[in-house]
């Protein structure tokens, strides 16, 4: 039998997004950016937000003073991030320090050496200098009115080679006056199995303590999650494990994990459920796509493909889940594909709003499905396409429009390449010609295409093509390779994907594109 642990009655989700989330490389978050995703976090409830280091950085300091005048912050508190006065100096006179106290916030993080080499050889100073650095600038920002976190830099690294000085730094923060000395696992080194006994060590000294794990060893959220078994009441991440190397703890992760898994009441019910659409959010803001094999809010999550699992699921969703999906606001999915089997075929019918309850019709669409991967659809990618099928197999696929002929054009002339496309077809009965001109092949149809059926449906003009992917085959066979074309289009925030294949790029381009006006048409547009 397995033991949960008690939650602490105070217990802390720190998010550093803002600051070690954003130093992930190819992440670049503007003071905007960084504005809206600490609205994000307020609106789902995380304890505190660390929004940068003022004065270090000039947009940082920027930060924080639009955030003084624009952030409404209901549940979360905003955290200033510092280090420790320069050696040989006093916080009194330390720009850097000074800064912590100009940012305007009642919270304030330090980071502090904790590991004697580091002291020695980065900081060049001594060891007792050092802790006379940590008590220092402690005491001089709670007697500046702030209420401050110390952050022990490469602490598990230090215990491990000077157990002695590493916890001396979490005594001096501690004894100054730190409400959170907070354990750093900076190279992102630990294994689960190694926090207990280092965390318990470190609870010795009678601190508060929190812990940062880098995930260098895919063991961030674990190793957190062991020193949160530990003893520890406070710790940080950051959304979808944004950071440096291999990135941080994800708290997208850590806090359903604690929540559903440990039953602690960290954050209200309905709040957690805004956890997938937030993480998705942050993700648009940073310009990052979000991985769909991320834990609980990940596309894939909860996405089933074996026919043996589809058959559980009709009998118990929860058979292949370990949660409802609905508790962190994701949603299952069933995939298609050359491994489904009927049952996968008839739970995508329900979520379509189609009865395949007749045994035969599913199998025979379940056939067809398998016939058409053998080709190389891909299903599982192209819902859109997907439904298509299974409607045309039905009988029940209204065609909107008639397509005669279409062809593509190219002509180089001095130096410049145009193209251009000619689409004949008939929509609401009227016959359109019309040719196209564009940046390449594929896009000379689809301009084409969309002009043509505009008289018939102009709100086609307003779909959007915001993806397209293309996959070769045949490995082997070079340019005269089978190829799998994927689009996304948009409307009206709604997506959806249509795959084509064909001998050539242009040929499955065509088949993608014309099933994604098609759908669009049938499944958006009133009376089409």
């Amino acid at each position: 039998m397995t033991t949960t642990p008690t939650c602490p009655e105070e217990f802390h989700i720190f998010d550093t997004s803002l600051r070690d989330g954003a130093q992930q490389e190819g992440l670049r978050l503007t003071v905007t950016d960084k504005l809206k995703i600490a609205a994000y976090l307020d609106e789902l409830g995380v304890t505190f937000i660390e929004g940068g280091w003022p004065g270090a950085s000039p947009a940082d300091t920027q930060f924080f003073a639009e955030a003084a005048q624009v952030l409404d912050l209901k549940t979360s508190k905003l955290v200033a991030f510092g280090a420790t006065r320069k050696p040989g100096a006093s916080a009194a006179t330390d720009t850097l320090t000074r800064a912590l106290v100009d940012a305007g916030t009642d919270y304030v993080c330090i980071v502090a050496k904790s590991h004697d080499e580091h002291v020695l050889r980065a900081l060049r100073t001594t060891l007792e200098e050092n802790l006379e650095m940590v008590r220092d600038t402690v005491k001089f920002l709670i007697e500046e009115g702030k209420r401050v976190f110390v952050d022990c830099e490469h602490f598990f690294d230090g215990y491990r080679a000077n157990p002695e000085y590493a916890l001396s730094v979490v005594r001096a923060a501690s004894e100054a006056g730190a409400e959170v000395v907070v354990l750093c696992d900076t190279n992102g080194g630990m294994l689960p199995s190694w926090m207990g006994e280092v965390v318990s060590a470190a609870a010795q000294t009678g601190a508060n303590l929190g812990v940062h794990c880098h995930n260098d060893t895919a063991c961030a959220v674990a190793n957190t999650m062991a020193a949160v078994e530990a003893g520890v009441m406070h710790v940080q991440g950051t959304f979808n494990g944004y950071g440096e190397r291999t990135g941080n703890a994800d708290l997208s992760a850590l806090i359903p994990n604690l929540q559903l898994k440990y039953g602690w009441d960290l954050l209200p019910p309905e709040n957690l459920s805004e956890l997938t659409r937030v993480a998705h959010a942050i993700a648009l803001v940073a310009h990052q796509p979000l991985l769909g094999r991320q834990p609980y809010v990940g596309q894939s999550s909860f996405a089933h493909k074996a026919g043996l699992h589809a058959s559980a699921i009709k009998v118990d969703p929860n058979l292949y889940q370990h949660i409802d999906p609905a508790l962190v606001g994701n949603d299952m999915r069933m995939l298609i594909s050359d491994m489904a089997g009927r049952a996968n075929i008839q739970i995508k019918g329900e979520q379509l709003g189609v009865d395949l309850s007749d045994r035969e019709l599913a199998a025979r669409i379940t056939e067809r499905v398998k016939a058409k991967e053998a080709e190389g659809y891909s299903y599982e990618a192209s819902d859109a396409s997907f439904e298509m099928l299974l409607r045309s197999e039905m009988g029940i696929l209204e065609n909107p429009i008639e397509v005669h002929s279409w062809r593509v054009l190219s002509e180089e002339s001095a130096g410049n390449t145009m193209t251009e496309a000619t689409v004949k077809l008939t929509a609401k009965g009227e016959r359109q010609m019309v040719v196209g001109e564009g940046n390449g092949p594929v896009n000379a149809l689809d301009m084409a295409l969309r002009k043509a059926v505009a008289s018939a449906y102009p709100e086609v003009a307003e779909f959007e093509l915001t993806d397209y992917r293309v996959r070769i085959l045949s490995e082997g066979h070079g340019t005269d390779a089978t190829v799998r074309t994927l689009i996304d289009t948009s409307w009206k925030g709604e997506t959806w994907t249509t795959v084509g294949v064909g001998t050539n790029v242009i040929e499955a381009s065509w088949e993608a594109l014309l099933d994604a006006i098609v759908y669009g048409i049938f499944t958006h547009i009133p009376s089409s």
